[in-house]
Parts: C-alpha cells; structure tokens; sequence
C-alpha cells in the first residue's frame, strides 16, 4: 500500500507535539513539587512515566517505518530525523523528571533540609526554557532557540551556586550530609534538563537551516 508522506508527516508532527506537551506538563509538575515539598504532587510524577514511552516507541517506530517504505529525502527527511532526535530528548527528559521527583519524595518526608531558593530558580528557568523551545519547535524558529543559550548559561552558573551551598552545609553539619547530597542530585537533573532543551534547540535549527549544531554551540 503506498505511503501518503505528506500526511502521515503531518501526524507524526502532531504525535511528537503531543508528547512534548506531556513531557512540558510532568517537568511542570516536578517542579511545582519541589517548590512546595510536595510528596503527593511528586508521587504522582514519578508514577506516570509509563504513557509517555508508550509515546516515544510509537512515534520512533513510525519514524522508522517512513524512513523504510517512502525514501524521503531533502527537508522530509531532514524531519524525520529531527522527530527521532527530539523524541529521544523528550522521553530523556521526562526520565530527568521523574528522578527529580523521586528526590523530592525523600526530602519531603526527612524534613532533613529545605531546598534552597539557588535550586528552585534553576527548575523555574529549566521549565520556561522547555516550553519556550517547544514553541519554537511548533513554530519552526530558529532564532528563539538560538536565543535559549543565554538562560542555559544561567542555569549553570545556578548550578555553581549549588555547589557552594553544598559544600558549606555539609562542613557545618555533617549529619545532614545525605539530604544535601539529594538537593545537589536533583539540581543535577535540572541542569541537565537544560542541556537537553539546548540539544532540542540545536535540532530545530538543523531542521530549518540544514545546519548541524552540537556541544551548545547555538
């Protein structure tokens, strides 16, 4: 049976929107959850993993199949290639999201340390740099994405305040060494969060401009 590329793109498009809507709202969630110590919300994160990689084989096996049945080739495969490479990035980031909240989960019930304000402006910005660059995926504009490595810089230099709050704190108590070590983790997966929204970034101007762009370099 032939292959309608053009259709089945448009729902691929729509597929991979979908998820990264989903992924947005987990991330969303885990956050949240970390602002407010907030078990439940965190629990429930960390428990609804299992449709968005229901999401993420489906739209790689589609992917997979067009690749094989319609030969696409100039802009439609560079699309197609871009669908892999974000959907990857997707479903990793809902991963990151989950181990946020798992973290969240132990703090929350240690009552051990509160989480600093440091960590909580990196959620906040890793959160709006996701939704800013799924927009522009929906959009198509690779100058928002090129614009995203100014907050990524500055989710690493939070990143760095961290460092320094861990190590203040577990040299003037070392008994709350192990809840300081869970804030650090959690900080971690945000960064690294925000280097996967970078990657996103990249991959958006590739399909756009045709340009490979890697390590951040936007």
């Amino acid at each position: 049976m032939p292959v309608d590329l053009h259709t089945e793109l448009v729902q691929v498009r729509r597929e991979l929107l979908a998820m990264g809507s989903l992924v947005e709202e987990r991330v969303a969630g885990a956050v949240e959850a970390m602002v407010n110590l907030d078990v439940a919300e965190a629990e429930r994160i960390r428990d609804a993993d299992a449709e968005i990689d229901r999401m993420e084989l489906q739209i790689e096996e589609e992917c997979m199949r067009l690749l094989a049945l319609a030969q696409p080739v100039a802009g439609d495969l560079r699309f197609i290639l871009t669908v892999l490479r974000v959907n990857g990035e997707l479903e990793r980031i809902a991963d990151l999201a989950k181990g946020i909240a798992k973290r969240v989960i132990r703090l929350g019930r240690q009552h051990a340390v509160a989480i600093p304000e440091t960590s909580i402006e990196m959620g906040k910005r890793a959160r709006a740099m996701l939704a800013e660059v799924l927009s522009a995926l929906s959009d198509q504009d690779p100058q928002r994405c090129r614009d995203l490595s100014g907050p990524e810089d500055e989710v690493d230099r939070l990143q760095k305040q961290v460092l320094e709050w861990v190590r203040s704190r577990v040299a003037a108590d070392p008994d709350q060494a192990p809840a300081v070590i869970d804030v650090l983790t959690l900080s971690q997966r945000i960064e690294r969060i925000a280097d996967m929204v970078t990657n996103i970034a990249g991959d958006v101007i590739f399909l756009v401009e045709g340009r490979v762009v890697r390590h951040g370099n936007l």
